[in-house]
Formats: C-alpha cells, sequence, structure tokens
C-alpha cells in the first residue's frame, strides 16, 4: 500500500536538494592570487589579506568612465578601514581601453587622481581570462563575468566573492556601500 506521508517525505527531500545553495570549495582563496599591477610588477593578492576588496575591470574610454571618480571617492572614504578598490583594466568590450599601461596610469592620475591599485591590462571573460576571473566564475558563478566595463566583484575579508555589480550599478550606490558596511 502507498503512503502518502513517505511521497511527502521523498518530494520534499528532492525539493530542499535541488534548490540547496551549495558553497564553493575554494580550494584557493582570492588572497592565493597574483596578477602584475600597472608597473608589470608582480602583485601578490595576499598583501590585501584580511581587507575586502572591490575588483572593477576599468576602461578610459567607456561611458562608464566617470565611475572613476566615485571609485576613487570610495577607496578614499572607507580605505582606512579595510577597503581595496583595485582597477583592472580590460580592452575586450568596445575595445575601449587601447593604451599602454604606462598611458593607462597617466589617464587615471591626471584625470580622476586615482590613488587606489591598479592592475595589468589583461582579459576578463573568455578562455584567456586572467586566473582571478577565473577563479572567481569556478567559485561564485556566471555572475562574477563581466558583461561590460566597470562590472564589480566584492571580495571579503576570508579571500572569497561576496557580491557582485553590473556596470549600471554606480560605485557610492546604496547598494554598494550597504554591503560594504556589512562587512566592515
Amino acid at each position: 500500500m502507498f503512503n502518502v506521508n513517505y511521497l511527502l517525505i521523498f518530494i520534499l527531500t528532492i525539493m530542499f536538494s535541488i534548490f540547496e545553495k551549495v558553497d564553493a570549495k575554494y580550494e584557493k582563496l582570492f588572497f592565493d592570487l597574483n596578477i602584475k599591477d600597472i608597473n608589470n610588477e608582480e602583485l601578490y593578492l595576499e598583501k590585501f589579506k584580511g581587507k575586502i576588496v572591490l575588483i572593477v575591470n576599468v576602461a578610459s574610454k567607456c561611458g562608464f568612465t566617470k565611475q572613476y571618480s566615485d571609485l576613487q571617492a570610495l577607496y578614499k572614504k572607507y580605505n582606512e578601514r579595510g577597503l581595496i578598490v583595485l582597477g583592472i583594466p580590460s580592452n575586450q568590450f568596445g575595445s575601449q581601453e587601447p593604451g599602454t599601461n604606462k598611458e593607462i596610469k597617466n589617464f587615471c592620475e591626471t584625470n580622476f587622481n586615482i590613488t587606489f591599485p591598479m592592475t595589468d591590462k589583461v582579459d576578463v571573460k573568455g578562455k584567456n581570462a586572467h586566473e582571478l576571473y577565473l577563479w572567481a566564475k569556478e567559485n561564485y558563478g556566471k555572475s562574477t563575468i563581466p558583461k561590460w566595463n566597470f562590472h564589480k566583484i566584492l571580495i571579503n575579508r576570508e579571500g572569497k566573492v561576496q557580491e557582485t555589480f553590473g556596470s549600471f550599478t554606480a560605485p557610492l550606490s546604496q547598494k554598494i556601500i550597504k554591503e560594504i558596511e556589512l562587512l566592515l
């Protein structure tokens, strides 16, 4: 004879196993990775261990380029409390970052007084994406893959992806500020 209680338990078990959020294994943390800085020197991300890091793929000739001002303001406001903004130039979206590292650095310092760390120009999506972006995708999913310039990935103090924000989300938006303050 068929027992309805067993069927209900079976269905609930299946439902919860399908919809349960699975935490990534994180064989590596953000702080275990490296990337070249804008001066082509190795930047060991362990340098930021215990800090909150907002990774942003940037471009000098984009409609979102004005976000540099807000990124600098965010960095200035929260840096002493443990926030690092990390600008990662990429030329993958509309060829809007065609310059050399030296040209990018000069543009950022001259036009936006950028003092937060910047990296070497790298790919942020596709088969040639930098290891940092491959790591983020593997551990957090597709929302870490930039769809355009000024996509943001927030890394928590444990070195794991906390949240992602699209290009249209301004650096000083309540959405980002709230998440940063939660981590501080």
